[in-house]
């Protein structure tokens, strides 16, 4: 008999392969034999995000959380679906400032979260908020090329002097 963790793996190697469906229906199987395990929700987020099922990974990256308030990466993906869905008239941008928060809480040097924290304070029109995100990234990686960009962009574009 198969146990939960090798569905799982196999699950995670068919995502690495691209394989989403597949990957997915593997991960369904670990979930039925081992259902409070954030790692599965997880995955199964991450294969749903690849295949734009946005709705159904929201849901998965939520109930990881559920289980487990510290996964950093589960409220990343949250927000960087939020702040990248076309499909959503108006995003819920405040939503993903909030899941970026927890995620620096956990990690204040997730240099993807601070970007992406840039990104929605300047969606927001939120310019200086915005550059402050960008300047603690620069700090940590100071030839973070798409921080610089996004910075120059604010400053010359947005910023009045």
């Amino acid at each position: 008999m198969t146990d939960y963790k090798t569905y799982l793996d196999e699950g995670i190697s068919d995502i690495n392969n691209g394989s989403y469906s597949q990957a997915i229906e593997k991960i369904d199987k670990s979930i039925e034999l081992k259902n409070d395990w954030e790692i599965s929700y997880f995955y199964r987020a991450v294969a749903n995000q690849a295949l734009k099922k946005y709705d159904e990974a929201m849901l998965d990256y939520t109930k990881a959380l559920q289980i487990n308030s510290k996964m950093a990466d589960a409220y990343y993906n949250r927000a960087n679906i939020i702040l990248s869905r076309k499909d959503i008239e108006n995003p819920k941008i405040e939503n993903a400032i909030e899941d970026l928060k927890k995620a620096l809480e956990l990690d204040e040097k997730f240099i993807d979260a601070l970007f992406a924290m840039a990104a929605a304070y300047k969606k927001l029109g939120r310019y200086h908020t915005a550059l402050e995100y960008l300047e603690k990234l620069l700090e940590i990686e100071p030839d973070a090329i798409y921080a610089k960009a996004l910075k120059k962009l604010i400053l010359e574009k947005y910023i009045v002097n």
